[in-house]
This record gives C-alpha cells, structure tokens and sequence, in this order.
C-alpha cells in the first residue's frame, strides 16, 4: 500500500468580502491570500533588518488589497494631508492577520 495523500485545490467560495475605513475611505481586501504571504510576513517582521521589517508590511497590502484599494491606500500613506502613523498600519495588519487565519488575537494588555 503506497502512502499518498491529495491536497487538492482549496476553494473558500463561502469566504466573505473583507473590508476597512481608513480615513472615511474604504479599502477592499481579496478574500483568500495565498499562506506563503502570512509566512513570510511572519519571517521579515520579525528580522533585526527594520528596513526589511518595514518593507513586509507594505508588501503585505500589495498582496491583500484588491488593485484598485491598493492603489488608493498607497496613495493614502504617502499622503502628506492625512496621516497614519505606523501604530495604525500595524493595527490595520494584526486586524486583517486575524480576519485571513480566522483566529482573533488576544486581546491587548492595557
């Protein structure tokens, strides 16, 4: 007996459309990303490098955003009128982590 197993293709065609405000605008998330975007977001996040550290959280929107989010949000962080802060993006990052694994994050201390 050979020891052999199909992953298949996974399909979440039930998953929901996910969704933020940013500064009264609102940015659309694809609904299923690829687990390699959240493994290397673990990875890089975690580097001493704080370029490289930095760097995996805007490549994480280009991956989550649908285009046309993207290019509004990137437009938006680049802003010089509306700021947000790298608190928020990580806010905003943890938020959409939870929302893709389905695992909410403990909640802060405080």
């Amino acid at each position: 007996m050979s020891r052999f197993k199909d992953f298949g293709a996974s399909s979440s065609s039930d998953a929901e459309p996910i969704s933020f405000k940013l500064h009264g605008e609102e940015f659309f998330g694809v609904e299923e990303i690829q687990g390699s975007v959240l493994i290397d977001l673990v990875a890089d996040s975690s580097s001493e490098d704080s370029v490289k550290a930095a760097k995996v959280i805007v490549d994480f929107f280009q991956h989550v955003l649908t285009d046309e989010s993207y290019e509004r949000f990137d437009k938006l962080i680049k802003s010089k009128d509306k700021i947000v802060n790298v608190e928020k993006l990580g806010e905003i990052v943890g938020w959409l982590v939870e929302e893709y694994t389905s695992r909410p994050e403990s909640p802060a201390e405080g």
